[in-house]
Order: C-alpha cells, then structure tokens, then sequence
C-alpha cells in the first residue's frame, strides 16, 4: 500500500478520510463543480508561477500508464542534466509525491517550491512539504531551500499580467525542516490506517485542522443522525463534539449550559429547540424598523472574481458586481418597483453596471441589505476603480441598513434556523411560499462560476440563455426575500 501527499493530507484532515480514500472512495463525496472551479483557479495560477522559472521542463503525465513510470521519467531528466523540473514524481519505499518545482543547486542537492493560490502561506502548507522532504531526503537529495509561491494580494493588473509582481515567495524552510520528526511518526500511522482491513473511528471529534466541517458533512452520509442533534449545535467544533460524545450526549435538549462554555448564541438555539417556541425581542426589533427611511431600496449584488485579475485595476480575488437586483418600496403599502442589471458581455461590468444603479436607486431612504460588510465592499470596490462614482458609493454605504442584525443579533430564534443569521436558513422559517429550491442556481458561487464560464472564459455558449434566466431569477429572489422578511418584522 502506498500513500502520495494528497492521502497524507488527507489523513490528517481525519484519518476515517483516508481510509475511505483506499478502500471505500464511493462513499466520499464527488467533486462538485465549484469545487472543481477552485481547483482550475489553482491550476491556472500554477502555470503562471512555473512562468518563474523559464527553464524549467514539465514532465507530467496522461493516464494511468504515465503516473506509473513517471519516477522513471523524472530521474531520467535529472540524470540528463534537467536542472528545474515541474511535476515531476519522487517515490521512497510506500511514499510518494508529484512536485511543484525542484530546482537543482547542487549534487544531490535541491531547493523545493510548492504553489499556492492563496494569498499567503498557511499552517497546512508545512505539512504539505515536510511530507515532500522526507521522501526526497529518503531518495538520497539534500533540501536546501523550502518556499511556497503564492498570490501577491496587492497586484493590481495594468495590461499584460506581471509575473514577477502577481507571486509572492515565502521561505519557510525552518518551519518545514522542524516538522520532519512529527512528519515521519505520521507517515507512520497514515500507513497503518491505510493497510488496516476496518475503518478507523469516523467521529467528527477527530477531525483536525479546518477540516472539521467538511468531515462533518461526509460523518452524515456514513451514519444516521436524528434531527436536532449536538452535530447541529451552531459554530460547534471538534473539541466541544468531543466533550459531548464522551458525556453520551446525542441530542441539543440534553446540552445543559452548567456544564460547558456556549456562546449565546448556542444557548438560545438550544432554549429553542427544548422550549420548541420562538424567541423574539419585540422591543428591539421595533427600535431596528423605526430607523428604516423611505423610500427603502432592497439591494443585492453577484460578483466576480478571479486569482488571475481579468481587468485593468482589479486586484486577485477582489470582487466586483456583475449583477444587481434592487427592489423599491417607495411608501408602505406601495406596490413594489423592481429593477435590475445583469452584464451581458466579456468586458469589465463596474462603470455599465454604476450607471444603472446610480439612475435607479434615489439619494435619500434606507438601503437594505443582507450581511452589509459584502455589499459595502463591493460600493468601496466600484468607487476606487471608478473615481466619478467615488462619492455616489460612499454616500450608498452610509445609508446601508443590515437586514440581518435582528437575526445576527439575537432579537429573533427559531430553532429551525440551527443558529445561523444566513438567508438561506431564516427564509424558508419567515415566509415558506418563497423558496430557492426550484431555481436553476441556489447559491452565490454557482452564480459566479457560470457567469464567469458563459461570458469571460468563453464557455457554456448554447447554454448562455438559460444562464442569463436562471441569473435574473437567483438574484431577484436575494431581494425579494428581503422585502417579505421585512414585512413579516414589520408585524412584529
């Protein structure tokens, strides 16, 4: 049995994780399409890093046949004198791995890079290539520099993309070489979970790192959980899962605040679970609605964003709206106006899309949104690139009123709302005829990705009607939801 970096991870996310990975993959989840989008954003600015080392020779592989005989392949090209290598395959007895980048600086001796698209260098990223040098130094090489080349956050694009200023290099090698000890004791048991013929404890409370979550997800899937169970418990975490699998506590009523550190917010999504009832603040929420000024202007907005800028002035990862749906009550009790813009071409979306927004939504009343640090972003985004639109978007944020405080806030719980403030969750509990299940997109990345596919990548061409629909009909409903939800407050 042999095990590559991507299982070594993999058990050290959970060791259950690994195990299912060599003898039961079919219970693991399949790779979504965003997830598989954020897996291409990696690929793309990998091949813009290799761009570092334009003597550098891919050796790869297509099919099965080519993994094998890839270890051949690579000490071929070293032992031909190949002194940078991408992708490349080092194996020493049950353990292997595919590089990123070896650069050759002596005999025997090499400095090991891995790409990153992240922004920085994180805790995960040691353990990644301390596996890597221990199989490296098991095949005879001496690790002379360990970096990891990631995303420079302050590039901004200015015509053709700069590779040197997009990448940033961190040397880490200190951090890597002191991990090498834990690295091997791990190998260790990673290699024993893998050859053992019975899967290892699946209980969330194992899951380490930022795992958790993602573990919790697959834990459903493998055995029933009734409803309402502690695995529901509002931002819970594998330490607290722990102290209450020891206890035999299963269920949220059975959770007694005497006995552990809860946040307030997970002791009233308790209290509402045990007293089945919903918990409202009346006077609060009073208080929330009266600061309300009409006309009130319900505003969403979908975004792009990429690692490689697709624009002059945009920076990676930073966000720009392609799409805003804005509802208006102009007077209580008014029928509801609704406007909207949606880019329709492979062009930067920020000054089209400020000028529809700027003649549709008046100077004065409140601007509702869901979750205001998203929307304000964007308003401090589109103002930056676009200086004529600088004060209209400063003056936007400070009329911004956060539909979701009396639910972030605790004014109002519901048990059905698992202790979140999203509006996914509070929707379905506050006004049940609405509902985004039946639509073609449910959620902001899958709004993105396919915009992003249909009309910057090229892609999707027979299908950009329906894109266009299924878009329209997604963000609509973001704005609406927020105008049934305010009126179901205003009862209050």
């Amino acid at each position: 049995m042999q095990i590559s970096k991507s299982d070594y991870m993999l058990f050290l996310k959970h060791p259950a994780w690994l195990w299912l990975k060599k003898h039961d993959k079919n219970k693991l989840p399949p790779v979504s399409e965003t997830l598989q989008a954020i897996f291409d954003e990696g690929n793309l600015f990998e091949k813009y890093a290799e761009q570092l080392f334009p003597n550098g020779v891919r050796i790869g592989f297509n099919g099965y046949d080519e993994y094998l005989n890839l270890p051949a392949r690579t000490i071929k090209a070293l032992k031909d004198g190949v002194k940078t290598i991408f992708q490349g395959r080092f194996e020493y007895g049950q353990i292997t791995f595919i590089c990123d980048v070896i650069v050759v600086v002596g005999e025997k001796i090499v400095d090991l890079y891995e790409i990153k698209s992240s922004t920085k260098v994180k805790p995960e990223h040691e353990f990644d290539l301390a596996f890597q040098m221990v199989v490296l130094e098991g095949c005879g090489y001496k690790i002379n520099k360990i970096a990891v080349i990631h995303v420079n956050s302050e590039y901004v694009r200015s015509g053709d993309i700069d590779i040197n200023k997009i990448t940033a290099i961190s040397d880490i090698t200190e951090k890597v070489k002191a991990r090498k000890e834990e690295t091997k004791v791990n190998i260790k048991n990673a290699l024993q979970v893998a050859a053992s013929s019975k899967i290892p404890d699946i209980s969330p409370s194992l899951a380490k790192g930022n795992s958790f979550g993602e573990w919790l997800n697959i834990y459903r899937t493998l055995t029933t959980v009734d409803p309402e169970s502690i695995y529901d418990l509002f931002m819970v975490n594998a330490v607290k899962i722990g102290e209450l699998e020891n206890l035999k506590i299963k269920k949220l009523i059975d959770i007694h605040d005497r006995f552990f550190s809860l946040t307030d917010k997970q002791k009233l999504q308790i209290l509402a679970t045990k007293q089945n009832r919903k918990i409202i603040d009346k006077k609060k929420i009073g208080k929330f609605i009266k600061k309300l000024v009409f006309p009130l202007y319900f505003l969403d907005y979908e975004t792009l964003s990429s690692v490689i800028p697709y624009f002059d002035g945009l920076t990676p990862y930073q966000q720009i709206p392609f799409q805003y749906s804005l509802h208006v009550m102009d007077k209580p009790d008014e029928e509801i106006k609704h406007y909207m813009y949606l880019h329709k071409e492979n062009s930067n979306p920020a000054k089209a899309l400020s000028e529809s927004i700027k003649l549709n939504i008046g100077t004065k009343g409140s601007v509702i949104v869901w979750s205001e640090s998203f929307e304000k972003n964007c308003n401090k985004s589109l103002g930056k690139l676009l200086p004529e639109f600088e004060q209209f978007y400063e003056e936007l944020n400070e009329r911004i009123i956060d539909l979701m405080i009396p639910f972030s806030c605790n004014w109002y719980v519901h048990k059905d709302f698992g202790g979140s403030a999203s509006l996914k969750k509070v929707l379905p509990v506050l006004v049940t005829e609405l509902s985004y299940k039946e639509l073609g997109i449910h959620e902001g990345d899958a709004a993105k990705r396919l915009w992003m596919e249909a009309f910057l990548d090229g892609k999707r061409e027979s299908s950009k009607d329906q894109i266009l629909n299924d878009l329209e009909e997604y963000c609509k409903l973001d704005t609406l939801a927020m105008v049934e939800i305010y009126k179901q407050l205003l009862k209050i």
